[in-house]
C-alpha cells in the first residue's frame, strides 16, 4: 500500500452482529491517538426509494429484490466514486441513508444532509453485511430466485478492489441474525423513529437467511495476512478457536 493514501479496511459482519459498534469503537480509539479516520457503510449506498421500487417491479415475485438489502439494491457507481475520493484525499461527501423513511422502508437523504470529508485521511473503514461476498455457481444456490443477486455480486468488485485488509465477523449460527435485527429495529422505534412492525421486520430478515448460507468471507485472492476472521456467539462474544 502506498503511504500517501489511507489504509482502507473492510468489515464484514452479519446484520445486528456488532460491526457498526466495532467500527465506532475503532474510530474513537484511533481519533484519540491522533489518526485521521472516517467510516462508511454499504447502507450509505442503497438506491433511492424510487430506484428500489423500480428494481422490485423489474423482478416481480422475487422476495430478495423486493426491498433494500440484497446485492443489486445498491448504487455501485456512487459507492465506488465515494471510495475513490476518500482514497485520493480530495473533498468528498458521504451519502446518508435514512432507514426510518417511508415507514421503515428507507430512502436516501437529501445531499444537504450528506457527511462532508474535507481533509486527507489515514484510515477508512467500510462495513456491511454482504461486503466481500462474491458470486457462486448457480448450482450452489438453494433457491433459483437467488440467481439475480448472485449475478449482481460481480459488480461489487469495483468496491473490493479498493480495500486493503479485511475483518470478517461470522455468526456461530446464521439464524442469530433474526434475533439481532429485531432488537435493533425495536431500539430504533423506542428512540422515537418510525420503523417496521415486528411481523414485518421478521419477514424482512428471514429473506436474508439464505444469503448467509450461500455467501460469506473475504473475497478470493485476499492474502491470509490481510484478513482477520472472528466467530461470534448469540451474545456477540468471540468464540475461542479450537485446535
Amino acid at each position: 500500500m502506498s503511504s500517501d493514501r489511507p489504509l482502507v479496511i473492510g468489515i464484514q459482519g452479519p446484520q445486528g452482529g456488532g460491526k457498526t459498534t466495532l467500527t465506532r469503537a475503532l474510530l474513537e480509539a484511533l481519533t484519540r491517538d491522533g489518526a485521521r479516520v472516517a467510516a462508511v457503510s454499504i447502507d450509505d449506498f442503497y438506491k433511492t426509494r424510487t430506484e428500489q421500487l423500480a428494481v422490485a417491479a423489474a423482478h416481480p415475485g422475487n422476495p430478495y429484490m423486493e426491498h433494500r438489502g440484497y446485492p443489486g439494491t445498491h448504487d455501485i457507481a456512487l459507492g465506488a466514486a465515494t471510495l475513490r475520493h476518500l482514497r485520493a484525499g480530495v473533498a468528498a461527501r458521504i451519502p446518508v441513508y435514512d432507514k426510518s423513511a417511508h415507514h421503515g422502508r428507507g430512502d436516501r437523504a437529501p445531499e444537504a444532509e450528506w457527511r462532508p470529508v474535507t481533509s486527507a485521511l489515514d484510515i477508512v473503514f467500510i462495513e456491511g453485511w454482504m461486503l466481500g461476498f462474491e458470486p457462486v455457481a448457480d448450482s450452489a444456490l438453494a433457491d433459483p430466485r437467488l440467481r439475480i443477486p448472485n449475478a449482481s455480486l460481480a459488480e461489487y468488485a469495483s468496491w473490493y478492489s479498493q480495500i486493503d485488509a479485511w475483518v470478517v465477523l461470522r455468526a456461530e449460527d446464521p439464524d442469530f441474525v433474526l434475533t439481532w435485527r429485531v432488537e435493533a429495529e425495536e431500539k430504533m422505534k423506542a428512540s422515537g423513529k418510525p420503523g417496521l412492525s415486528r411481523a414485518d421486520i421478521e419477514d424482512y430478515i428471514r429473506r436474508f437467511l439464505p444469503a448467509y448460507h450461500t455467501w460469506g468471507g473475504a473475497p478470493a485472492g485476499v492474502p491470509p495476512e490481510r484478513t482477520l476472521e472472528l466467530t461470534i456467539d448469540l451474545s456477540r462474544e468471540r468464540v475461542p478457536r479450537t485446535t
